[in-house]
């Protein structure tokens, strides 16, 4: 396994010893500060977007943020709910690559992106993250007057972590009837709770550089789900949802190197199987995490420039059938 030399420069940049010497709250502010400074190094620069607004949103808890970015373009606009990735227990809509992915697809898909600040683990455990996303989703569908935007071309999707939400959001918006989603576009999703696809493709001599990140992951997945059983059901692995039909179209977004690339695969196969649109790019050279890397390896921006695409085109798909 030989990385691109600014897929290297990116790895060298993480700490090289464990934090966990730190409390989470630690852990968290110095990650935060590192994703940022990396975004600063690595990325492009967020680009600029018509309006943006943040909402003070009810769920079952209190209430969470959701942050609208808004392109130029008469309403209604379609909508496009984004879940940042992160591990369930990190991550923020005010990272700069979660806000800077925000705006490209903002603008590049000519819809309203709307950011959730979900509750992280190990504080708001699962299923606190999907009950916040569903709040959310239902409270953008019931204002969609007030937003701006069509309740009947409402998307969904998300990167690492946020994947897993989106794709398990799919999951309990077609059980509990609604609201209608018309897509989701699934960025390096985890898929499979269990570990089991990640602990197999880490013990191969394909991704022997990475196996090291085989103990982070299961410390990632036992802040998650503090009852390890619980990774069995679909609502936090839909990998292993017993039945996938009726749900939208999906696009998956797969990385070559990225011990999570097969269930993302598989999840992509079994979708189709199911009868649901589903389409999947493997994209070459890639890591987990190559959307910071858009100023210095064009992949990247062309990893991004794919998402945007499959979003407006789903949007423009449904606009189609109305008409």
């Amino acid at each position: 396994m030989r990385f691109a030399p600014p897929i290297q420069a990116f790895f060298d940049a993480a700490p090289a010893e464990p934090l966990d010497f730190l409390t989470v709250q630690e852990q968290r502010q110095l990650i935060r500060h590192l994703s940022d400074l990396n975004y600063l190094r690595f990325g492009r620069r967020a680009e600029p977007v018509a309006a943006v607004t943040d909402y003070a949103v009810p769920a079952e808890h209190g209430e969470i943020t959701v942050r609208a970015y808004r392109p130029g373009g008469r309403a209604p606009l379609p909508a496009h709910l984004e879940l940042h990735g992160g591990g369930w227990w990190l991550g923020s809509i005010d990272e700069h690559i979660n806000d800077a992915v925000c705006r490209y697809r903002c603008v590049h898909a000519r819809c309203v992106v709307l950011a959730v600040e979900y509750r992280l683990a190990p504080e708001h455990p699962f299923p606190a993250a999907v009950d916040d996303a569903y709040a959310a989703l239902r409270w953008v569908a019931g204002h969609a007057g007030e937003l701006g935007i069509d309740a009947r071309s409402i998307s969904v999707g998300g990167t690492s972590a946020g994947g897993n939400i989106a794709a398990v959001l799919t999951l309990r918006a077609r059980d509990a009837g609604g609201p209608a989603l018309v897509f989701q576009l699934l960025d390096v999703p985890a898929l499979d709770l269990t570990g089991d696809s990640v602990r197999a493709a880490l013990a191969t001599e394909e991704f022997a550089p990475l196996a090291r990140r085989g103990s982070t992951f299961d410390v990632t997945l036992g802040r998650y789900l503090p009852d390890p059983a619980d990774a069995l059901l679909p609502s936090a692995s839909p990998l292993r949802a017993p039945d996938l039909s009726g749900l939208p179209p999906a696009h998956v977004m797969t990385a070559e190197y990225d011990p999570l690339r097969e269930e993302g695969e598989r999840y992509a196969r079994a979708l189709a199987a199911a009868g649901v649109p589903a389409t999947v790019t493997r994209h070459a050279g890639a890591i987990h995490g190559a959307g910071y890397l858009t100023r210095v390896w064009p992949p990247a921006q062309e990893w991004q420039h794919e998402a945007a695409i499959m979003l407006r085109q789903a949007h423009d798909r449904t606009a189609a059938r109305r008409h």
